[in-house]
């Protein structure tokens, strides 16, 4: 858990507390089941070191149910947002309306996402601070020279920023799996074309311990038991 600096605001305490996420303790708060020495908080209260908060049992009865799930995306589907004739996952797969992809994969690449309706969890899994791997599976348009690998290890400079050390490893004459902490708008794309080499097809296999292994394209599975209790104990949840 990140450390709580005094005072501070109600529902970001609640959210460092692994209680809800931010939005969803503005919700419990104005529901009136949030208490400060108490007392009923208001949105804006700040908590100060010392003082009591609890979640009146209430709670129970409005705190949402979370569900998470691993969704194999398939290429040509645009994560979020979608444009005039574009399809977006929700347009191929069941989900409740609050259910959303942690982080994206662009249009072009498929794989792994986990989708869930728990807003704790997003910048846990995605702050390249936290150093989660994600896996990648990558078939290039040329064969793999040992200088590529060597330097996409090491880090690749970019219009803008260093990428981090990868762990990288041939798997054929044009195909390499990666393993990236961080995730910046189509690095590993930038990555290649940056040292000569164009990405034909990128699939990610792995986010933390959940892997992708035999969910079909556009299939998605939930997690639960113990692949779900590692995940969350992971991100300290």
């Amino acid at each position: 858990m990140a450390e709580i600096i005094y005072p501070v605001r109600i529902n970001r305490y609640l959210a460092l507390n692994n209680i809800s996420s931010r939005r969803e303790a503005d919700a419990l708060i104005e529901k009136g089941v949030v208490l400060i020495n108490g007392k009923k908080a208001k949105i804006g209260d700040k908590v100060n070191e010392g003082d009591k908060v609890t979640v009146n049992a209430k709670a129970a009865e409005v705190m949402k149910k979370y569900v998470y799930f691993a969704f194999n995306k398939p290429r040509g589907i645009v994560t979020s947002s979608p444009r005039d004739g574009q399809k977006s996952i929700k347009d191929i797969t069941y989900s409740a309306d609050d259910v959303f992809p942690v982080g994206r994969l662009d249009k072009n690449s498929r794989g792994l996402l986990i989708l869930t309706n728990d807003g704790r969890i997003n910048d846990k899994l995605l702050n390249p601070e936290h150093d989660h791997e994600k896996e990648y599976v990558v078939e290039v348009n040329k064969p793999i020279t040992n200088i590529f690998l060597k330097v996409m290890s090491q880090g690749v400079q970019l219009e803008d920023f260093k990428t981090k050390p990868a762990v990288v490893e041939k798997k054929d004459e044009t195909t390499f799996n990666i393993t990236l902490t961080e995730g910046k708008k189509h690095q590993i794309r930038r990555m290649c074309t940056n040292l000569g080499w164009e990405v034909v097809d990128l699939k990610r296999i792995r986010v933390m311990g959940v892997k992708l292994g035999t969910l079909g394209s556009g299939q998605q599975r939930k997690l639960q038991g113990p692949e779900l209790e590692e995940l969350l104990k992971s991100l300290g949840i």
